[in-house]
C-alpha cells in the first residue's frame, strides 16, 4: 500500500513555558500510531510524517486523541498533505515580502475556512499597518512593524474568524517544505533543529 506524506502543526506547545512536550516524545508517539518515518523541525511543533491510510480528518482526530491521552492535556493539530503544503507555498500572494523580509510574513493555518463576513470583520479590527489575504484555510499576514508588539494577535484572529489557528513565519514554512522533500531519503530516526527567525 502506497504511503503519503503529511505536515502536522501543533498549536501552543513549548511556548512561554506552557504545554511542554519533547519533540522526541512526539515522534515516538506518532511512530507508535504507524505514522512513520517522522521528522520534526524546531521545538514549536512542526512534524512531517507518512501514513498509509486515512483522511486528513481521521489523522487529525487520531493525533489529537493520542496526544491528549499521552501528555494529559489537549493539543490542536493542523494537518495538511504534502500536496496542500506545496500549494500553500505556491499560493503566497506576497512574493516581494517573502523575498525581502520573510520573518515578518506568516502563514496562519486555520481549522476551518472563514466566511467573507468574518474576513471583513477581521480587516476592520486591524489597529496597525498589518495586512492579510486569505486562501481557503490559510491566512497570509504581513507584519511590517514586527510581530512581537503587534495587536493583530493570534487570539484576535481566532475570535474574529471563529476558528482555531496556528502561525509559522515564511522561513519556517519553507523549511517544512524542504523537510517534506527530504523525507524519503532521511533515516527513520532524527530531528532537524534550526533557529526560528523573529
Amino acid at each position: 500500500m502506497p504511503t503519503h506524506r503529511f505536515v502536522a502543526l501543533l498549536r501552543g506547545i513549548n511556548v512561554g513555558g506552557s504545554a511542554m512536550i519533547a519533540m522526541a516524545d512526539l515522534q515516538a508517539l506518532l511512530e507508535s500510531l504507524g505514522f512513520a518515518p517522522v521528522r520534526s523541525l524546531l521545538q514549536s511543533g512542526n512534524l512531517v510524517f507518512e501514513a498509509k491510510a486515512g483522511t486528513l480528518a481521521q489523522i487529525k482526530k487520531s493525533l489529537e486523541t493520542a496526544t491528549a491521552k499521552q501528555f494529559g492535556h489537549p493539543v490542536d493539530y493542523f494537518v495538511r498533505s504534502a500536496e496542500e503544503w506545496n500549494s500553500i507555498i505556491g499560493s503566497n500572494p506576497y512574493k516581494k515580502e517573502a523575498s525581502d523580509d520573510p520573518s515578518h510574513l506568516v502563514v496562519m493555518c486555520l481549522k476551518n475556512a472563514p466566511h467573507a463576513a468574518e474576513l471583513t470583520a477581521l480587516k476592520k479590527a486591524i489597529a496597525g499597518r498589518e495586512y492579510f489575504q486569505c486562501r481557503g484555510r490559510e491566512l497570509y499576514v504581513v507584519y511590517p512593524d514586527g510581530i512581537g508588539r503587534s495587536k493583530f494577535t493570534n487570539s484576535l484572529i481566532e475570535r474574529k474568524l471563529s476558528t482555531r489557528a496556528t502561525a509559522r513565519n515564511w522561513s519556517t514554512s519553507l523549511k517544512i517544505r524542504a523537510l517534506l522533500d527530504d523525507a524519503r531519503t532521511l533515516p527513520v530516526k532524527g530531528s532537524v533543529q534550526a533557529p526560528e527567525q523573529s
